[in-house]
């Protein structure tokens, strides 16, 4: 029985019991104050005449006082219950009737596509990634007014039970290429069971809320389990230890020659909304852009067409006079990129795989937490001063906000921007609408747990397609010029061909950083290049 069902019903019952009640005390007063007995029909009959207004006074005058003021009752009582019936029945029937209506079938004949069971926060990002490689989808959802708000809102929605095999069958389950079961364990672990009735061959990811879980997620048949904490944190330590090694040998030094930094695209910057090749950065300000972090992702070499926003952290080389020349477009500060002195701030499930990551990847930290428990280093409140001192806050060159509370890690943001306005603050963010907040605050890297498992799903469905990658590095190596010798850098193409950036020559003595597509490679050069592993690779491969 729905909301308006519920509510006509006692409306009704109050309704019949007010009729009967008033029968009552009128039959009452017609025999003792007035003297006129009537039987009880007659007096049924009068109160309804009365409330309908469809007849009225077939017993007037009255001549006594309790019965004057049981009509003006009744008479009261009449139009306040019509003026009721308005918006108790008729208004809702109404929006009812003009509702759109989520439907409980496939409506297109669809196949290879991804059923979703259950819609969250993560499921937009999942359909976003989807619609980003054209796969198609349909969101199996079983509450009536979610399914009907996801369908006025364009989504592809059917109206089913994703734990009964019925439900599965209506979203066209044995023509898809994945199911996600995305809701409690519990539920999730039926979908599964379910979804292995309808068809066995299916590949199915679960999303489990609890670790410890994920076995019973793997026993109910899931192909992959995906935790969106866990992956979270993991997440949010490679922004540290995404690394930068070097190989340039004794007489060329990075800080000396040129710098490497990163820099924070302000939310305020005319760069926002641009892409890079829009920008103009590298044209007007000779730096070279090596890598850049998109909503979680490092990338490198960007796309040219990436679009820049109040998120994207850019990892640039340039001299120093060039860094400031793009320090005054992003209206940001510049950070020499080094790793170490990072304080971890939350020691959830989070905190833990950030600490973890850290310690895999040989950097230092300290761990702050209100509990005193196994791998704290300090005990302490994150939104206080004093214990933001204790753990080295002032001193250190990024802090790990990693807390449950959307509105903790906004303070605590304030409070660490004002005991060090130069340290970077990465933060994690529970809900997607709260991330702009959290940049306000003044956080450098915000991101939400919704995004970022929504994009690791994706991930696992498009097995293809490296939809999310947060274990990346970059190598900057000095090498001879080999066969580029006697090639200008615009022929060479050297970006497009193996991912690697030339970001400085080395001729007789003098480090060449302002390189145009025009300049020309002579015999004799060193070069600089910045690329991952497999960039170098294939450069030398192709030039060495």
């Amino acid at each position: 029985m729905d909301t308006w069902q519920r509510r006509t019903l006692g409306y009704v019952v109050g309704l019949a019991g007010i009729i009967l009640a008033f029968a009552v005390a009128y039959d009452y007063g017609m025999t003792v104050w007035e003297g006129r007995p009537r039987d009880f029909l007659h007096s049924l009959q009068v109160v309804v005449e009365t409330f309908t207004t469809t007849g009225f006074g077939s017993d007037a005058p009255w001549e006594s006082t309790g019965m004057r003021l049981l009509i003006i009752g009744m008479d009261i009582t009449g139009v306040v219950l019509i003026f009721l019936a308005l918006p108790v029945l008729l208004f809702p029937l109404f929006e009812e009737a003009m509702e759109t209506r989520a439907p409980t079938t496939l409506e297109t004949e669809l196949s290879d596509h991804v059923v979703i069971c259950h819609f969250t926060p993560r499921g937009e990002t999942l359909v976003t990634e989807l619609e980003t490689w054209d796969v198609d989808y349909v969101v199996v959802e079983p509450d009536d007014d979610r399914a009907d708000d996801l369908y006025a809102e364009g989504y592809h929605v059917v109206n089913a039970d994703p734990q009964s095999i019925e439900g599965l069958e209506k979203a066209r389950l044995s023509g898809a290429r994945a199911l996600v079961a995305d809701a409690s364990d519990q539920i999730n672990t039926s979908i599964v069971l379910t979804a292995r009735e309808v068809d066995e061959g299916v590949r199915t990811v679960s999303v489990v809320e609890e670790p410890d879980r994920a076995k019973y997620h793997d026993l109910a048949g899931a192909d992959a389990v995906v935790s969106p904490r866990q992956l979270l944190g993991e997440s949010l330590a490679s922004k540290v230890t995404t690394g930068v090694s070097t190989t340039l040998g004794e007489d060329f030094e990075i800080g000396v020659d040129f710098d490497i930094a990163e820099l924070p695209i302000h939310r305020g910057s005319d760069l926002v909304g641009t892409t890079l090749a829009e920008s103009g950065i590298r044209e007007e300000t000779g730096v070279n852009v090596i890598g850049a972090w998109f909503r979680g992702q490092f990338v490198s070499p960007p796309d040219p067409d990436a679009e820049l926003d109040g998120s994207t952290v850019l990892l640039v080389s340039g001299t120093a006079s060039q860094l400031e020349t793009l320090k005054s477009k992003t209206l940001s500060s510049v950070r020499g990129f080094r790793r170490g002195e990072t304080v971890v701030v939350g020691y959830g499930e989070v905190g833990h795989t950030i600490a973890e990551e850290l310690a895999v990847a040989g950097v230092p930290y300290t761990v702050l937490d209100r509990a005193e428990k196994p791998g704290v280093d300090v005990v302490g409140d994150a939104t206080e001063p004093d214990d933001l001192r204790a753990a080295g806050v002032e001193d250190a060159r990024t802090v790990i906000l990693a807390l449950s509370e959307d509105t903790d890690t906004e303070f605590a943001t304030l409070v660490i921007r004002d005991l060090n306005p130069e340290v970077e603050v990465i933060a994690r963010a529970e809900e997607t609408e709260n991330v702009k907040k959290m940049y306000r605050a003044g956080a450098d890297y915000v991101l939400s747990l919704a995004t970022v498992s929504g994009r690791m799903l994706a991930s696992t469905i498009l097995e293809d397609e490296n939809v999310i990658s947060m274990d990346q590095q970059v190598e900057i190596v000095r090498t001879d010029a080999g066969h580029l010798a006697g090639e200008t850098l615009g022929d060479a193409d050297v970006r497009s061909r193996t991912g690697c950036t030339v970001l400085a020559v080395e001729r007789d003595g003098t480090v060449l950083t302002d390189l145009g597509p025009d300049v020309e490679i002579r015999y004799g050069d060193k070069l600089v290049i910045a690329g991952t592993d497999d960039g170098v690779d294939r450069f030398t491969e192709l030039f060495e």
